[in-house]
């Protein structure tokens, strides 16, 4: 088993904004323990309103290399275009 402390990512949300913006990573023990580290290394001057802490091993993200429909250029996907129908319900 190793020795070091998990990995987690810090993100803080700032006091004009109503979004959480990554601000780095640090080691810790357990989730309250990364909220008492990411409070004092990140907040020394009460900047932030609210801070998350998530496990960097629990994070899923996407790929550069990812080429799939999520990722495809605008013109590529076929979006539903809405017709005007009268009263009736024909178009």
């Amino acid at each position: 088993m190793s020795s070091e402390w998990p990995l987690w990512e810090v993100f803080i949300r700032g006091q004009h904004g109503l979004n959480h913006r990554h601000v780095g990573s640090l080691h810790a023990v357990d989730a309250e323990h990364a909220l008492r580290n990411a409070r004092d290394v990140y907040t020394r001057r009460h900047e932030g309103l609210s801070i998350w802490v998530a496990r960097a091993s629990d994070i899923v993200a996407s790929s550069p290399t990812d080429d799939g429909p999520r990722f495809a250029p605008d013109d590529a996907r076929i979006y539903p275009h809405p017709t005007l129908r009268d009263e009736a319900g024909t178009p």
